[in-house]
């Protein structure tokens, strides 16, 4: 707080002194297939935004009193379409997220969940489609994070949404 008005955290101390989730929280839903791709690679499912910000991991905004790892499951099936029942979802620790949109008055938390799939018995991936805010959803190629990057310029002629590049470097390396 600042002469009342309290104030996100400091770019260098993500969590910082923020008052965690009852700001402008999300939960996203980083949903992995190991060995699917046409050349064994794993594929993350990402979504390009419709504000032209970038490929972002699915999720949604935390409503008051919902469970951030619920807000990113119905973020995922609001954006892609795609439902998963009965899977084994691990949610992360609450983290800071550098949004374009966010100020000192006003920042970012969100509450990464993930699960990995097995291959479909065709091999496939399941099918996704962008609803709600995003243009398109897609499987992108995600070993490591420069190959998701590259996957996104090469095909997509896209990028990698900035408040998700760490939270998606860290993990893929």
């Amino acid at each position: 707080m600042t002469s009342g008005t309290p104030r996100g955290p400091p770019h260098t101390d993500p969590l910082g002194q923020g008052p965690g989730l009852d700001r402008d929280s999300f939960g996203h839903a980083a949903v992995a297939n190991k060995g699917s791709g046409d050349d064994g690679s794993r594929r993350l499912l990402m979504v390009e935004r419709s504000d032209g910000h970038g490929w972002a991991v699915p999720g949604g905004y935390v409503e008051p009193g919902e469970d951030p790892a619920h807000a990113a499951v119905r973020g995922l099936e609001e954006e892609t379409g795609l439902t998963l029942g009965g899977v084994p979802w691990r949610v992360l620790p609450a983290r800071y997220v550098p949004d374009p949109r966010a100020s000192d008055e006003a920042w970012m938390v969100t509450v990464p969940s993930t699960v990995h799939l097995d291959p479909l018995p065709h091999g496939g991936l399941p099918a996704v489609a962008g609803a709600d805010d995003t243009e398109r959803a897609a499987w992108v190629r995600a070993d490591i994070y420069i190959d998701l990057a590259a996957h996104l310029a090469a095909v997509y002629r896209g990028r990698v949404f900035a408040a998700h590049r760490a939270m998606l470097t860290e993990p893929l390396g």
